[in-house]
């Protein structure tokens, strides 16, 4: 069994307006050269959904409203022990004009032109999920070469909520 300290929970946000999609390209850090959503890390004494809004306007300078969490996946990696824990949420509105920061340079795609040959691997099975409205949870298992090695994931009626603080570990 894991030790609990070996998991760390994470924020994805993506703002679907169908039929478009707002990714950002990262351009530093933890998924480095890859389209994604906005996210990260939740701070000490924060809610994962202030987090969630935090993260979207540091990343992609837009307030974020009307958020949904719409799945949960745990992604762990051959040979390092931590877990991480995304929890993953839709807008479909916000305020403000999107604009490149330090980190990520976000980009509106079309669904049918997403680019999925420039994101995680496993984006490919959940994105679909996720742009057809449906809630899931998942677990993906990726080798030292970011390839995935077992992979599982299903629709779920619905997710826990969970609005209690979370400690930064």
């Amino acid at each position: 069994m894991r030790d609990k300290n070996a998991r760390k929970i994470l924020t994805l946000c993506l703002v679907h307006q169908h039929p478009r999609i707002l990714l950002g390209f990262k351009k530093r850090g933890f998924g480095e050269g890859r389209w994604n959503g906005f996210g990260g890390k939740i701070k000490k004494e924060e809610i994962i959904e202030e987090a969630v809004k935090r993260e979207v306007y540091e990343e992609a300078g837009i307030d974020v409203s009307n958020i949904n969490k719409s799945g949960i996946l745990e992604f762990e990696f051959k040979g390092n022990p931590e877990i991480l824990e995304v929890h993953i949420f839709r807008s479909d509105n916000f305020n403000g004009q999107p604009k490149e920061s330090e980190e990520m340079k976000p980009k509106w795609f079309h669904i049918k032109k997403i680019p999925f040959h420039k994101m995680w691997p496993d984006d490919k099975h959940w994105l679909p999920l996720f742009l057809a409205g449906k809630k899931f949870r998942g677990r993906f298992l990726f080798d030292e070469s970011d390839n995935i090695l077992e992979h599982n994931l299903s629709v779920v009626k619905r997710l826990e909520e969970n609005n209690r603080k979370r400690q930064r570990k």
